[in-house]
Formats: structure tokens, C-alpha cells, sequence
């Protein structure tokens, strides 16, 4: 895929909607086009978090997991949807396993490349920060709302017999 392709794609999908057309050119610089197969992860806990994707088609769950329970769905992703804030984050370690529960295409950014662009250009840093903060907010929420589902529900009081 060449450039000029990336560029439309970037420009088109809704995380970067809107970012001014310099800033996608220096975007497009870090980003690559990737497709991976059901059950492959995109991701692992822990590891180093060196790039984010750009869903362009497909699912991904976003799972934590538990000793208990295994693995935990804290929320599914999919077209235009963005996965990865922990390149932004000192010491760039992904949070979250992120699994291909369909066939994914994606565009992958470069998250060294794209600090280097950032710390050069400081208007496109806050710019894709405002986003990842929103991204952030987002998936707190998710988590949140699966803590209200699993912890949240009351036992009714047991009932006295007449």
C-alpha cells in the first residue's frame, strides 16, 4: 500500500477527522498497513507498547485477565475504532491484552516515530493527546460500567417467613 493510499485512509477514519492535512502527512510517515487473523492478539498485558491501530474493519476484545476467571472482556472494538494509548504513556507498556475475535485491518502507528514527531512538532502532540485523552475517558467508562455489572448487583435481603 502506498503512501498516498495511507494518507486517504488516515484521513478518512474518525479518530483523525478533522486533524489538519500537514499533521497527516507527518503521520503518515509512521504508519503501516497490518491484518491479523482471528485469535491473534494484537497486544499482550505487559509488553512493551510500541505502536496503536487504526481498525478499519473487524473485532477486538479488549480483555484483562484474572487468576480466577481468565480472561475477562472489558470491551469490543471495531471498525474505526482506535486501540492503544499506552505508546504515549512513560513506560509504554500495553494495559490490556487485545485479541482478534474476527479478521482485523488495521493501520498501525509507529508510537517511537510518532513521539519523535510529537516532541518536534508540539501543536500535533497536543493535538493527538486531546484524542487519547478521549480514548482514555472512554475506556475508563467501559471498565467502570463492567465493575457496576460484576460487583454492583445487591443480594435482595433474605426474606422472613410468616
Amino acid at each position: 500500500m502506498n503512501i498516498e493510499n495511507l494518507e486517504k485512509i488516515l484521513v478518512e477514519h474518525p479518530f483523525l477527522k478533522d486533524l489538519p492535512v500537514d499533521h497527516i502527512g507527518t503521520v503518515v510517515g509512521c504508519a503501516s498497513n497490518r491484518v491479523f487473523a482471528a485469535g491473534e492478539f494484537l497486544s499482550r498485558e505487559g509488553e512493551q507498547a510500541d505502536q496503536f491501530f487504526l481498525l478499519r474493519e473487524g473485532r477486538v476484545s479488549l480483555e484483562v485477565h484474572s487468576p480466577n476467571a481468565g480472561a475477562l472482556r472489558i470491551e469490543t472494538l471495531t471498525d474505526g475504532d482506535v486501540l492503544g494509548w499506552s505508546w504515549i504513556i512513560e513506560p509504554y507498556r500495553w494495559h490490556f491484552d487485545a485479541r482478534a475475535l474476527t479478521r482485523v485491518r488495521a493501520i498501525a502507528l509507529d508510537g517511537k516515530c510518532l513521539r519523535g514527531k510529537c516532541d518536534s512538532d508540539h501543536e500535533l502532540g497536543w493535538r493527538l493527546l486531546r484524542r487519547f485523552a478521549r480514548v482514555m475517558e472512554q475506556r475508563l467508562q467501559s471498565t467502570r460500567l463492567q465493575l457496576v455489572d460484576v460487583y454492583g448487583r445487591r443480594k435482595e435481603p433474605a426474606r422472613e417467613h410468616a
